[in-house]
């Protein structure tokens, strides 16, 4: 009895592991779309309403972590979502790593989000292995429900990004961390092996768990929907 239970644990084990994996990666979908919300819910302090109808990708990385005491590297997973025609794409989960990502990192949670600007900056973002700064021009980007005073911003970066830390919302520079698909986890969340420039190409169909993403991405994007 005890052997049939060993074989049967051993022979659910990669099972559970998906289903585990994929619960985990659906958490994450709905944690970036409360972190989206949040942070474009604070009077005047949200990302330009300019700079997110130009977006051409968005990322979002709920609570990185710091690992290491005062020098040490910094993790986290989310999603990245890119415009696929006139909808967005289905959400591919992706891994920040780095070690000097802002000073604001390390003093409690600590929600990052990234602007992509152009196609350009997308291509590149689509290699195995992208450093922000070195692979494309990136830089703190500017807060408030407008950005007419910053329009040397949005027309030289491919690149914004921002972060929040003790409800302190603002630019941030990224410069130096590197960003890459995490394909355990994609495969977990759509059932097959797949690449992430098939997912933010528009290729494959969103899942259901990624609705409340899309729901407040369209809000500030005018309309966009899922692929479908």
């Amino acid at each position: 009895m005890k052997m049939t239970t060993s074989i049967l644990a051993l022979a659910l084990a990669p099972v559970l592991a998906v289903a585990s994996s994929k619960g985990d990666s659906v958490k994450r979908i709905n944690a970036s779309a409360e972190v989206f919300t949040e942070i474009m819910s604070a009077p005047d302090k949200g990302i330009p309403t300019e700079i997110l109808e130009k977006a051409q990708c968005i990322g979002i990385i709920p609570d990185l972590k710091r690992v290491g005491f005062i020098v040490g590297a910094k993790y986290g997973k989310g999603v990245l979502t890119c415009r696929a025609g006139d909808a967005w794409s289905a959400p591919s989960t992706v891994r920040v790593e780095g070690g000097s990502i802002g000073l604001q990192i390390g003093a409690g949670e600590t929600d990052l989000v990234f602007v992509v600007m152009n196609k350009r900056g997308q291509e590149k973002l689509l290699k195995d292995k992208f450093t922000f700064g070195a692979d494309a021009a990136a830089m703190a980007g500017p807060v408030g429900r407008t950005a007419e005073a910053q329009t040397d911003a949005m027309m030289h970066a491919e690149i914004l990004s921002y972060s929040r830390s003790r409800g302190l919302f603002a630019g941030i520079s990224l410069d130096g961390s590197t960003l890459r698909p995490d394909n355990e986890d994609n495969e977990a969340i759509y059932g097959r092996p797949v690449m992430q420039r098939e997912i933010l190409s528009g290729s494959v169909a969103p899942p259901a768990a990624a609705e409340p993403l899309y729901a407040v991405l369209n809000r500030y994007t005018h309309g966009h929907s899922a692929q479908r």
